[in-house]
């Protein structure tokens, strides 16, 4: 049985660091159940796209409508193998919630795999669970990431890096390696081989 991911969104969660990762991680095989505090299975957020485009800080346009797939009552870290944390503006209100601080903590109790990106890490610092760890996020949440005792990592916008369980990386033009490294941290292999042959027999029928 394949491995199952939490992914933890909001309105106005990043909208290519919520649906890339999504999607990525369901294209390997995994099970990803994406939720909302306050909003069911079926029901949606919306997102908003961040760019760089020569101001002082990002822009901000609106996204996709991105579709939860499981209740947010229902969620139990337990019943997972991992967790995904998009970033953007929805992580700043979402750190407010107390259910969602709980199964943030309880992630790291058990040493799952956790996977934060950009203003994620907005959630780890409120969850007080980076003293001594070394974490990246957005430049702007270096602060976070001091005062709540971790070490913030200055990394390439593109470069994501791993300190035990957690996988951290500043923005979306890091997906592929921070996508890339929380695979190797959940202990996924991925055999091309195996998906060339698979491929093959599935033409043939």
């Amino acid at each position: 049985m394949g491995k199952r991911i939490l992914l933890i969104a909001g309105d106005f969660a990043e909208d290519y660091e919520t649906m890339v990762p999504f999607q990525a991680l369901l294209a390997v095989g995994l099970s990803v159940d994406a939720v909302c505090p306050n909003k069911k299975a079926g029901e949606t957020i919306a997102t908003a796209i961040h760019d760089f485009e020569g101001q002082q800080t990002y822009s901000e346009k609106r996204g996709h409508n991105f579709a939860l797939t499981a209740d947010f009552t229902d969620v139990a870290a337990a019943n997972y193998d991992g967790l995904v944390i998009p970033g953007g503006r929805a992580p700043e209100y979402l750190r407010l919630d107390p259910n969602v601080i709980k199964i943030v903590q309880d992630f790291f109790a058990a040493g799952k795999p956790v996977a934060a990106i950009c203003h994620g890490a907005q959630l780890l610092a409120a969850a007080d669970v980076l003293k001594g760890r070394t974490c990246s996020a957005y430049p702007a949440c270096r602060f976070d990431v001091e005062h709540a005792g971790g070490t913030y990592a200055d990394i390439p916008i593109n470069g994501a890096v791993t300190d035990g369980n957690l996988v951290t990386a500043p923005a979306w033009p890091a997906h592929p390696d921070w996508i890339g490294q929380f695979l190797k941290v959940l202990g996924v292999k991925i055999s091309f081989e195996d998906q060339a042959a698979q491929a093959q027999v599935q033409s043939a029928a």
